[in-house]
């Protein structure tokens, strides 16, 4: 019998990111400076 992909799936979970994972993008976002350099870009990371 073939199956039917075009049918949506009735169960929808929510994912929920760790609270680590979420602070670690935080503070690396803080930490990422942007340096342009004529036609130049780059990127540092000071921790």
């Amino acid at each position: 019998m073939a199956k039917i992909y075009s049918k949506k799936n009735q169960l929808t979970t929510k994912m929920k990111p760790k609270k680590e994972v979420v602070s670690f993008l935080l503070n690396y976002s803080k930490a990422l400076h942007m340096i342009n350099v004529a036609n130049k870009s780059f990127e540092i990371v000071a921790n």
